[in-house]
């Protein structure tokens, strides 16, 4: 007999069912394992549960969705003893906005396996809860500086739901993952589903870029009307700021590369803004998905850092 990928917790469920919105309940989602540059989404997710008081509603049985020899979690050894062990962990949350609005988080570690399994267990929850808007975020690698604003990619399974901006990207092919083979299958069902992807300077993308994850909050409260309190990442920010001020001061080679692609964002936006044939500017379909695989080829080898 096959184990139930999911075990409700009946005071969660409770909890849930007497603080749910009548409409316009939301799923937020940010799963640890794939691409994630600047650990937006993961920064989003610890914000988002610092905050916002959480209550277990469920929780996935990790052993059936983990390959745990191609991705070993981390333990800790101080002498003589095993201290500390990150535990795979994959579960669904209530907590609360600034607001004190409910709503949904799915946090933890991406499934290695059974993908299909899992989003059909995440539609059942769907259902069940029933939720009306499923959103996540995360961070691509791009090449963008650093000191000019942070764009987004935002995409989902109704434009209806999609802010009206223009698109960097035309077709690319990249890596799959099961946070958009679950936008993916939604929209095949007729869900809505939207992700907001935040463009990440590429030379940071193997950092905590709390900048980021800013910019993904601030989409998501766009998205979905909550209060997401960006602002509360103000001083990691500006921490973040001050060590790549420091880090660029020391590089000649680095100064370069950031002005160069200074020159590269201004000239594309500008030829953009004045509805002009763009010529170079950003990275081709081709040259995306090759950052793609060259940063997930990074993330194998070494973990995120603190900038």
């Amino acid at each position: 007999m096959e184990r139930p990928l999911l075990s409700w917790d009946p005071e969660g469920v409770q909890a849930w069912a007497a603080a749910a919105p009548k409409e316009d309940a939301v799923l937020l989602h940010s799963l640890r394992g794939f691409i994630d540059a600047g650990r937006a989404g993961a920064l989003v997710a610890d914000h988002i549960l610092e905050e916002g008081d959480p209550i277990r509603v469920a929780t996935f049985d990790i052993d059936q969705l983990l390959d745990y020899r191609s991705r070993r979690p981390e333990m800790t050894f101080s002498v003589n003893q095993w201290t500390a062990y990150d535990e795979p962990h994959l579960a669904l949350d209530m907590v609360r906005d600034q607001e004190g609005a409910a709503f949904l988080l799915l946090h933890g570690f991406e499934p290695d396996i059974q993908w299909e399994r899992y989003i059909a267990t995440v539609r059942e929850a769907h259902d069940r809860l029933g939720v009306n808007l499923t959103l996540g975020s995360h961070g691509i690698p791009m090449a963008v500086p650093h000191t000019r604003p942070l764009t987004a990619t935002i995409h989902g399974t109704d434009p209806d739901l999609l802010p009206d901006t223009p698109t960097m990207f035309g077709t690319v092919t990249v890596p799959a993952s099961a946070q958009n083979l679950l936008e993916y299958r939604f929209g095949q069902w007729g869900l809505p589903a939207v992700n907001v992807a935040v463009h990440v300077p590429h030379y940071l993308a193997q950092s905590s870029y709390p900048q980021a994850a800013q910019r993904a909050l601030e989409g998501l409260e766009d998205l979905s009307g909550l209060d997401l309190d960006p602002g509360a990442l103000d001083a990691a920010a500006a921490r973040a700021t001050e060590e790549i001020d420091r880090q660029l001061a020391e590089s000649e080679e680095v100064q370069a590369l950031v002005e160069a692609l200074e020159n590269q964002y201004d000239a594309f936006h500008e030829a953009r803004g004045q509805g002009l044939p763009i010529e170079g500017g950003l990275p081709s379909a081709d040259e995306i998905a090759a950052e793609f695989e060259k940063f997930l080829a990074q993330e194998r080898r070494d973990p995120p850092t603190q900038p």
